[in-house]
């Protein structure tokens, strides 16, 4: 039941450029590019984030970061 309520509202979040745990906007965090041509986004608290276009960002994965 939680999920049915924090998922929607953390869905929202990234769909505005947001940090689901901060709220602070993404295009603010440290920006990191990967070899592959992805880039990654590090938020103030730590969250990272891939960003797939413009404002469209979702976050990364355990084993994704640490390729």
């Amino acid at each position: 039941m939680f999920r049915n309520l924090i998922g929607p509202v953390q869905a929202w979040l990234l769909s505005q450029g947001q940090c689901v745990g901060c709220g602070m906007p993404l295009l603010q965090g440290s920006v990191h590019k990967k070899k592959d041509g992805s880039v990654l986004v590090t938020c103030k608290c730590g969250r990272i984030y891939f960003k797939l276009g413009e404002n469209k960002y979702r976050r990364a994965k355990i084993s994704e970061i640490s390729e």
